[in-house]
């Protein structure tokens, strides 16, 4: 059975009020015929496929008709769908009668029984082969909020005295589900069976993408431990990160990344979605498989400076002709000494007539201090660091290289163990 990994679409998004409704159409086109090329049995869509929890009529569109199409050319494919914390799981799930006919499960939120109870059972989707045989099972995992999750008994007794000791209820009841699921799956699995899970979270250690993804962080808990996976998972399959990456450095834990570069952060990074091979009970291969990037992201000059360099590369800047959906976005990076009232019509004039859309000036301020080290920031770049960013920043100023990854890693579990104290 081959899978297809993907997540965090956003259709809808604007890119600094610019639509993308064309890049995201070139993104389905080409995945319509990597499914049909890669020989894909089912596709994985881990969560963010919307940018928004109200999105238009056509980000609806987009998606219906890639689905369609995705069946036409594919007859015997299999979606499975979760919502991400940018989707609304009721919207989301409101057309589950019509897509579940043409092979489509969506998973918007975790239900409850009658009694009460977590409803497993619509968490549990069997993943069948060509010949239509249950091949596999999959443990269809929503963002969780805390309303979705199983209760730890000391909060099942309101009039409890707190206990300092306790555990974090977003972090334990997340990974009470993931484990309840797993046991459900385990019981209904054959011999020969593989299980997998999707998830929509922020991992510990995992490395986000600079201004273009949203915090999570829920009773003090920003990311979750990847010891809430059972190790006999032949994979896992996340979103909610836009930078493709192993968690914990476990090949077979994975998130496969966003498909478009959602902020200029991302101008040099190669975008992807994840092919896997299950043999069995195992996944004996994941494949990146790097997704072409139709329109341009361009940052002009690479570093800041002065504004009269700036005009120069500007008014220097040779682009071939194209129409406006298929024209670079623009980032124009300034240093500046002080306010420059007029800044913006200057850079405008330097681009007048040629074809690229200014997406995003971004000032920056040069240090007061002259032996100030490293790369001067934004007042808007200092609000989205994260503890993390700073720790990275402080070791860098330090010893001169990248912190090791044993040294994030402690750091990440310091900050989550703080951050449940605090709670």
């Amino acid at each position: 059975m081959r899978l297809l990994h993907t997540s965090d679409w956003h259709l809808g998004q604007t890119l600094h009020t610019y639509d993308r409704s064309y890049e995201h159409g070139c993104f389905l086109d080409w995945l319509v015929e990597t499914l049909a090329r890669e020989r894909i049995d089912v596709l994985l869509i881990a969560g963010d496929i919307f940018d928004n929890a109200n999105p238009s009529a056509a980000a609806h569109r987009q998606l219906y008709r890639f689905l369609q199409r995705a069946k036409a050319r594919v007859p015997h494919l299999q979606v499975v769908v979760i919502a991400g914390n940018h989707d609304s799981p009721g919207r989301l799930e409101a057309p589950t009668p019509l897509l579940e006919a043409h092979g489509t499960v969506v998973v918007g939120n975790v239900g409850r029984t009658p009694e009460g109870a977590i409803d497993l059972e619509r968490l549990l989707v069997p993943l069948r082969g060509r010949d239509g045989q249950v091949a596999a099972w999959c443990l269809a995992v929503p963002f969780l909020r805390p309303g979705d999750l199983p209760r730890a008994p000391a909060q099942q007794d309101p009039g409890a005295a707190a206990d300092d000791d306790a555990p974090d209820p977003y972090l334990h009841g997340s990974a009470l589900l993931y484990r309840q699921a797993y046991a459900l799956a385990r019981a209904r699995c054959g011999a020969d069976q593989a299980i997998i899970a999707m998830g929509h979270c922020h991992m510990v250690d995992g490395q986000s993408s600079q201004d273009s993804e949203r915090r999570i962080v829920i009773g003090g808990t920003e990311a979750l431990p990847a010891s809430m996976f059972d190790p006999d998972l032949a994979y896992v399959a996340l979103g909610h990160l836009h930078l493709a990456q192993r968690v914990g450095g476990h090949e077979r834990r994975r998130y496969c990344g966003s498909p478009l570069p959602l902020s200029f952060s991302e101008v040099g990074y190669q975008h992807q979605v994840l092919c896997i091979e299950l043999e069995g009970r195992q996944a004996t291969s994941v494949t990146p498989l790097p997704v072409p990037r139709a329109v341009q992201l361009l940052r002009v000059p690479a570093r800041p400076a002065p504004l009269e360099e700036v005009l120069a590369a500007l008014e220097a800047l040779e682009l071939p002709d194209a129409a406006p959906p298929q024209q670079p976005f623009l980032e124009v990076r300034v240093l500046l000494d002080g306010p420059e009232p007029g800044l913006r019509s200057r850079l405008e004039a330097a681009l007048e007539g040629k074809p690229v859309r200014l997406a995003k000036i971004e000032p920056t301020r040069r240090h007061a201090a002259p032996d100030s080290a490293g790369e001067a920031l934004s007042l808007d770049q200092l609000a989205q660091l994260q503890p993390d960013d700073i720790f990275r920043r402080l070791w860098t100023q330090r010893y001169g290289g990248e912190a090791p990854p044993e040294q994030l890693a402690a750091f990440a579990e310091l900050t989550l163990s703080l951050g449940g104290d605090a709670a």
